[in-house]
C-alpha cells in the first residue's frame, strides 16, 4: 500500500507541473489594445480555431487537470 501511495504521489507532483506549464503556455484571451482594435479580424481568421496549437493546449490541461483530480481523490481514499 506504501509504494502504490509513493507512486500516486509522484504522479501527482508530475501531472501538477505539467498542468502549471501548459497553462503558462497557453496566450490570454485578449491580446490587449491589439485584440481589442483587431477583434473583427478575429472573426474572419477564426475558422480553424479547433486546430491552432492553443486549442490544442487547452484540451490538454483540461485532461491532465481531471486526472491531476482523480489522483487526488485516490491518494486521500488510500490514506
Amino acid at each position: 500500500m506504501e509504494t502504490l501511495n509513493t507512486i500516486l504521489t509522484i504522479i501527482q507532483v508530475i501531472l501538477a507541473l505539467g498542468v502549471t506549464a501548459l497553462i503558462l503556455m497557453q496566450q490570454g484571451k485578449r491580446a490587449g489594445l491589439s485584440g481589442a482594435i483587431g477583434g473583427g479580424a478575429e472573426t474572419f481568421f477564426g475558422k480553424n480555431k479547433a486546430n491552432s496549437m492553443d486549442a490544442k493546449l487547452n484540451k490538454i490541461t483540461i485532461v491532465l487537470a481531471i486526472i491531476l483530480c482523480v489522483t487526488t481523490l485516490l491518494l486521500n481514499i488510500i490514506k
